[in-house]
């Protein structure tokens, strides 16, 4: 962990569903607004079939394929903003998608998700690869809450819906 509290590099350089449970309870940044990650879904390179990755390297998926601890955000339907953070070695593409959090700046609220989240912390394409390790504005600080979670299949997916690697804290 930095001094300041906001996650390493390393901690995302890591097995996807290992970073995934572990962002449960961490806190994040954005702007004035601040809450703790309560539900995540991991997405797991080339063989993971509702990896955006899994077609291969794309424009659109190119920071999946880079350098981890850096945000992934795109639109679903044309219409909802979606926020993932980027898992493991260069070259290998796996992200985790934030998929809810409890907000406790500015205002006290659940956001259950992806959607609803990213349209609350006015998440758009602008927050697309940035390195959230750097970024004191945009960023994950670490907590010593370990909270803990089911594991249920991913939602809104047709593919790999076997995989129980969605993330809700209890």
């Amino acid at each position: 962990m930095s001094s300041d509290g906001i996650l390493p590099r390393s901690f995302y350089e890591r097995d996807t569903l290992c970073v995934a449970k572990d962002l449960l309870g961490k806190g994040l940044k954005l702007a004035d607004y601040f809450g703790v990650i309560n539900e995540v879904e991991a997405y797991v390179g080339q063989d993971d079939p509702a990896c955006h990755a899994a077609r291969g390297y794309t424009p659109r998926t190119a920071v999946m394929f880079g350098t981890a601890g850096f945000s992934y955000v795109y639109l679903v339907y044309g219409m909802y903003h979606c926020l993932n953070i980027v898992t493991e070695r260069e070259g290998f593409p796996a992200a985790v998608l934030i998929r809810g959090i409890d907000l406790y700046k500015p205002t006290v609220i659940s956001l259950d998700g992806p959607g609803k989240l990213c349209k609350k912390l006015n998440i758009t394409k602008k927050n697309n690869q940035i390195d959230l390790t750097q970024s004191h504005d945009f960023c994950v600080y670490n907590s010593t809450i370990q909270p803990e979670y089911m594991a249920t299949p991913r939602i809104g997916i047709k593919v790999g819906t076997d995989k129980l690697w969605r993330f809700k804290s209890i």
